[in-house]
């Protein structure tokens, strides 16, 4: 009798954004798929809820003794990733504070980084991402992904900052906000059947139209974006981690979290 493998063997973690649509859209069905929110996927991962998942460039940082990067599959960007926004009804420079949602280390570890270089320092609140009720105490909010993309639509006058676009501007390089990680402890056998099933699905999107089509189309019946804006983000947001975006991980696991170890993978 083949003994079945752990439930947690068979699951990967993704992020509840339309940002990893391309990787799980479509993923073979006898992985079972865990969404949750950026920072809480960390907490998953080190608990063995999962095999593998996207988790947020600052906590890999945090906890990276316990934890190693898988090649080739990220979340990132090469400039303006839509996503990942500052908003407010004053210009940044006059914000006298700023509230900081609860759900990504990553983008806010990366704004108080761009604050800090600009000279600003606007107090920082911690939030649930609810635009509104951010701005009724501050002056500031960041918010990502959908929740950022559509308040972009419906009020474009209050976004204030593009982290991708101001990272590539202060650094000339590519910005990586998610890394898939797995525990050090797990298999490597596991952990690559997980990370073939991801790659499988990345590389239709990349070269088969009607992958394209079908995640497009997934990602308008779960939003209020039109196909059109959709697929300009999905040329904003890339999960396709190549050598350019491996060299800006480091530098913001070196500028932005003070990780001074060498960067290196699982193989």
């Amino acid at each position: 009798m083949i003994k079945q493998k752990p439930r947690w063997m068979k699951t990967i973690g993704r992020v509840a954004f339309m940002n990893c649509d391309p990787l799980f859209v479509g993923l073979d069905d006898s992985y079972h798929v865990l969404p949750a929110p950026p920072s809480w996927l960390t907490g998953h991962l080190l608990r063995k809820d999962c095999v593998l998942a996207p988790i947020p460039a600052a906590d890999f940082a945090k906890h990276h003794d316990e934890l190693a990067l898988v090649p080739e599959i990220g979340i990132c960007s090469k400039g303006e990733v839509g996503s990942v926004l500052v908003f407010g009804s004053r210009p940044l420079e006059e914000m006298r504070d700023i509230a900081l949602p609860t759900d990504s280390s990553s983008s806010v570890a990366l704004l108080k980084y761009l604050l800090k270089r600009r000279g600003i320092d606007p107090r920082p609140v911690e939030m649930g991402p609810d635009l509104d009720t951010m701005l009724e105490r501050c002056d500031g909010a960041l918010l990502i992904g959908d929740r950022a993309l559509d308040r972009a639509k419906t009020n474009p006058d209050l976004v204030r900052l593009d982290l991708g676009q101001a990272w590539l501007e202060l650094t000339g390089q590519p910005m990586v906000f998610g890394v898939f990680a797995a525990r050090k402890d797990t298999p490597l056998d596991i952990v690559q059947e997980a990370h073939r099933a991801l790659v499988s699905r990345l590389d239709s999107f990349e070269r088969n139209p009607l992958t394209r089509e079908k995640v497009l189309l997934h990602a308008h019946q779960h939003s209020d974006m039109s196909m059109e804006r959709l697929n300009r983000y999905f040329g904003e947001v890339f999960n396709r981690l190549d050598e350019e975006h491996v060299d800006g991980l480091r530098e913001y696991l070196t500028r932005c979290c003070g990780m001074d170890e060498e960067l290196s993978f699982l193989w």
